[in-house]
């Protein structure tokens, strides 16, 4: 056994044990009149474009209009014109002029406007962080009120991977000057459709 294999058989042998999460009944967790609202207003004031009532040919019409730097589109919704698919034996590193990932959440936050995602919607975990522009398809109908009933919603599913993405990547660290697409995508536009 390697010095690797080692420290991961340790730190599982001495894992503490599991804990219940509280009741969300027992919380006084936000909740919203109107979470759809509340979703795309967040979301927008973190620097994402929330868009409504776009078909897929009209989504595709919108990034073959928009982005235009380097023309390569990959995404994991199947029949989206333009848009490729990624193969599974695809060596990651080539995937370094990636300009658009599209990908359909599982679901939203009304909260912070986050979007949950696991490896079933990425097939790769750089995807998301790689790409010049992030596209996002979500179902209005699947968005909930907070982070508790998030949790509550991820807290038995069976994943590998699992994120939360809120908008375009972002900081102020330097001179407290906000930055979009420091170190991850410049933008990320995010279409509310139910039917796709």
């Amino acid at each position: 056994m390697n010095s690797r294999d080692q420290i991961l058989a340790a730190v599982k042998k001495n894992q503490p044990a599991l804990q219940p999460l509280p009741a969300l009944a027992d919380l006084q967790a936000i909740r919203f009149t109107h979470p759809v609202e509340k979703f795309t207003e967040v979301l927008t004031s973190i620097g994402a474009d929330v868009r409504t009532g776009y078909d897929l040919n009209a989504i595709a019409t919108f990034i073959d209009g928009n982005f235009t730097e380097g023309r390569r589109f990959l995404g994991n919704i199947p029949g989206l014109p333009g848009v490729g698919s990624l193969d599974s034996t695809v060596d990651t590193h080539t995937l370094e002029d990636l300009e658009v990932f599209v990908l359909k959440a599982g679901f939203g936050v009304a909260e912070n406007g986050a979007v949950w995602v696991t490896d079933a919607q990425v097939q790769e975990r750089v995807l998301p962080f790689i790409c010049q522009h992030l596209v996002v398809i979500l179902d209005p109908a699947t968005i909930v009120n907070n982070m508790h009933e998030a949790y509550e919603r991820i807290g038995n599913q069976d994943y590998h991977f699992g994120l939360f993405i809120a908008g375009p990547s972002k900081t102020a660290d330097i001179e407290q000057s906000l930055v979009l697409g420091a170190h991850g995508p410049k933008t990320m536009t995010l279409f509310l459709n139910g039917g796709i």
